[in-house]
C-alpha cells in the first residue's frame, strides 16, 4: 500500500458503521410492513443493486481481465452472501432482542473472529498477530455486549 496515511479513513468507517446500526431497524420495518421475511430481504437489496448498477455504467473501469477471474478464489463471491445472512437475521431477530443487543452481539462476533481472521491471515489478508492489547480488547467487547444484554 501507499506511504499514505489512513488515519482520514477513520471518520468514515465510523460513519459506516454508525448507518450499519439503522439497518436492521429499517429492515424489520421492512419485514413488518411486507410480512414475507423473504420478499423483505430482496426487496432490501434492490436499491443496492440499482445503485451498484448506476456506478458501474457511470465508472464501468478497470474492468476484469481473465486471469484475474481464472485466479480468483472460490470463495471470493461469497462475501455478499455472508453480508446478507447479517442482513436476513436482522430482519427476523432485531424486533426480539432489540437494537442495542443486536448490534453489539453482531459487532462483537465480527470483532471476534476479526481477530481470527487477522491472526491467521485469513482469505488473503494480511497477518496480524493477536497481542495482549487485542485479547483484552475482545474481552471488554464480550464484557460491553454482556452488560448490554443483561441491562
Amino acid at each position: 500500500m501507499e506511504n499514505i496515511s489512513s488515519a482520514w479513513l477513520y471518520p468514515i468507517i465510523l460513519v459506516a458503521g454508525a448507518l450499519q446500526a439503522w439497518g436492521p431497524p429499517m429492515n424489520d420495518a421492512l419485514r413488518s410492513a411486507l410480512a414475507n421475511p423473504w420478499l423483505a430481504s430482496i426487496v432490501s437489496f434492490l436499491p443496492i443493486v440499482f445503485f451498484l448498477a448506476v456506478l458501474f455504467f457511470c465508472i464501468p473501469r478497470p474492468l476484469p481481465t481473465t486471469d484475474g477471474v481464472n485466479g480468483m478464489p472460490w470463495w471470493a463471491p461469497l462475501g455478499g452472501l455472508a453480508g446478507a445472512f447479517a442482513v436476513i437475521a436482522g430482519l427476523l431477530f432485531v424486533n426480539k432482542v432489540g437494537a442495542a443487543v443486536f448490534g453489539g452481539l453482531t459487532i462483537t462476533a465480527n470483532i471476534l473472529m476479526s481477530l481470527a481472521v487477522d491472526q491467521f491471515g485469513l482469505f488473503g489478508m494480511e497477518q496480524h498477530s493477536l497481542n495482549l492489547g487485542r485479547i483484552a480488547g475482545g474481552a471488554l467487547m464480550v464484557a460491553g455486549i454482556a452488560l448490554i444484554s443483561f441491562f
